[in-house]
């Protein structure tokens, strides 16, 4: 019993710094939404990604009078990566190219959210393919480290 309620401590622990929750892998980051996103792109780009896009969503909100706080979006892949995939279960094309979500909460700190490859396994059947799953999965979270982590 008493190593159980040790488990759940060292859970509740480290839960802030990194969470799965509705398919999503979230991580606090140590800069703001700008240098986050800054510091993915360059990581991505290391490593050969093509960054199809940012979005801005705060911008969007205000080209329409409304207000949103710092929330950026960025759209990365490979053809490399993701053609993979795609051949253990098409339907995880729609869930592709990959996105990052970088925002600041009411709070002021900010977190980097990414979709858990094991869930897209999941949504889409995907059986038999678990290289590929642990080569996004890898690939995503030293992605995430190097964007949020000083």
């Amino acid at each position: 019993m008493r190593g159980s309620w040790i488990g759940l401590a060292l859970a509740l622990l480290l839960a802030p710094a990194a969470w799965a929750g509705e398919g999503m892998v979230t991580l606090k980051s140590a800069h703001d939404v700008e240098t986050t996103a800054d510091r993915l792109v360059a990581a991505l780009e290391d490593k050969g990604m093509t960054i199809f896009r940012r979005v801005d969503h705060a911008a969007g909100a205000r080209e329409v009078g409304q207000e949103l706080g710092p929330t950026e979006l960025v759209i990365f892949g490979n053809p490399k990566v993701g053609t993979p995939l795609m051949r253990c279960g098409r339907t995880a094309a729609i869930d592709l190219p990959q996105k990052a979500l970088i925002w600041e909460d009411d709070n002021g700190e900010v977190f980097l959210a990414y979709n858990n490859p094991r869930y897209l396994a999941q949504r889409h059947g995907i059986e038999g393919c678990e290289e590929v799953i642990g080569t996004i999965e890898k690939a995503l979270a030293n992605f995430a480290r190097a964007a949020t982590t000083d």
